[in-house]
């Protein structure tokens, strides 16, 4: 059977949300002794040395295109990555995919604010359900973590994807026509860069190189060959053919993944308020998008645009 590009930016897609939402839990366990920062640099800086030799004979970049990059790199990855590991460090890692599938909401709102969209009543309905819901698991109790250090993790979180929401929103603007090996190269080139600054300010301060153990190694491998290197190449595959709506409601495929991983690997415990949260949150969503056959797995099976 021959996929359309349609179908094949849908794979690609859930791809790429599965390959992320393991690493929540993966990395938190990485991230017991090993400082953030350093698990980003090395991160960046291993997915660089993966990408330069599939890369090395397509480098050129237009230089009016390199501040495009660079914003592209400081939202896509540094700016979302940062937050999402310093959430990992206060929060438990099944919040991170729940708020991650708000972002069909938040895009809504972006939508809004960038591009003077106006909002259909059971957008704004959904979208208030939805944040409500975001709400109920970002304040939710935890017997095993101090409140108000789980509460500063949750909003990391979201800080995390609306950094994701506006990379989203400048990548499909940018319509930059570079292959995407070349483009991810420069972007884990450019984190490398920008994290460098945090990375050396942990060793002089944690000696967070001394911490580095085999957890952080794992993680650090585990992030730049799947999440980095494969991860953002099906994701930013599923970014050019398909629409930002659809792309966002992928995300729901998340806390399974997630689940199936942190509950045996870090035994975090699904409680009623996460569940009432997570329903709100999904609950707005089938409001907002008033798409039920958005089912991810719809768009495989759809589409007859050829290839």
């Amino acid at each position: 059977m021959k996929l359309t590009k349609h179908q094949l930016g849908a794979l690609a897609v859930i791809i790429s949300i599965s390959i992320w939402s393991a690493a929540a839990p993966i990395l938190k366990w990485s991230l017991a002794e090993t400082p953030p920062f350093t698990l980003l640099f090395f991160r960046f800086l291993l997915a660089t040395l993966i990408m330069l030799p599939i890369v090395k004979k397509k480098l050129k970049i237009k230089f009016k295109d390199f501040y495009k990059i660079l914003l592209l790199t400081l939202l896509g990855l540094t700016f979302n990555l940062s937050f999402a590991y310093l959430g990992l460090t206060l929060a438990e890692s099944i919040n991170a995919p729940i708020i991650a599938s708000s972002m069909p909401i938040f895009l809504i709102i972006g939508s809004i604010i960038f591009f003077h969209e106006i909002p259909r009543r059971k957008e704004v309905m959904g979208t208030i359900i939805s944040l409500l819901g975001v709400l109920i698991i970002v304040v939710r109790p935890v017997d095993h973590m101090p409140l108000q250090g789980f509460i500063i993790g949750n909003m990391f979180f979201i800080l995390s994807i609306l950094s994701l929401v506006c990379y989203t929103l400048l990548f499909k603007k940018f319509k930059l026509s570079y292959a995407p090996s070349t483009l991810l190269f420069w972007m884990f080139l450019l984190a490398t860069i920008t994290t460098f600054p945090q990375f050396l300010y942990e060793t002089r301060t944690a000696n967070s190189l001394a911490t580095l153990d085999f957890r952080g190694t794992f993680g650090i491998i585990y992030s730049a060959l799947f999440s980095s290197v494969l991860g953002q190449s099906f994701y930013n595959y599923a970014v050019k053919y398909l629409k930002t709506d659809e792309i966002g409601i992928f995300t729901l495929l998340g806390p399974v993944v997630t689940a199936l991983i942190a509950i045996p690997l870090l035994h975090e415990q699904i409680t009623f308020p996460y569940l009432l949260g997570s329903l709100f949150v999904f609950f707005g969503l089938i409001i907002a998008e008033a798409k039920l056959h958005y089912h991810p797995f719809h768009h495989l099976v759809t589409q007859k645009d050829d290839f």
